[in-house]
């Protein structure tokens, strides 16, 4: 069996705040019921599902972490804060890779990224 394609599926404490972040990074809502908390974004050929009715375990860390690979990362991290994100600046990993982390308001982290450019 094989699988054909992965949706990573967010859980969220607040839906309408959570895809309002999520727009400022370019994402866009394919699909939303606000009654049941859940919602499906794009943004090109990635999607990404908010569900506010997965309630992780109390006091289990969350360990998850989206790796996102823009096109031009600089544009990208241009782009969050030029729509109210406060994010860090980037930075060249010791793997080789142009990256900012930072996390979205549940706690979510997101790390964004491309190969840095050699000298």
């Amino acid at each position: 069996m094989r699988l054909s394609r992965l949706v990573p599926m967010q859980p969220v404490k607040h839906l309408p705040a959570s895809v309002s972040f999520y727009e400022k990074l370019g994402f866009t809502v394919e699909n939303r019921d606000d009654e049941r908390g859940w919602a499906m974004l794009r943004n090109g050929p990635c999607q990404l599902m908010l569900d506010q009715s997965i309630n992780p375990h109390a006091g289990m860390p969350r360990g998850a972490v989206l790796y996102l690979y823009p096109d031009d990362v600089t544009e990208f991290h241009r782009r969050a804060r030029e729509n109210g994100l406060a994010v860090p600046e980037l930075d060249t990993t010791f793997y080789g890779m142009l990256e900012v982390r930072f996390e979205d308001p549940d706690g979510n982290r997101l790390w964004i990224g491309q190969v840095a450019a050699s000298d």
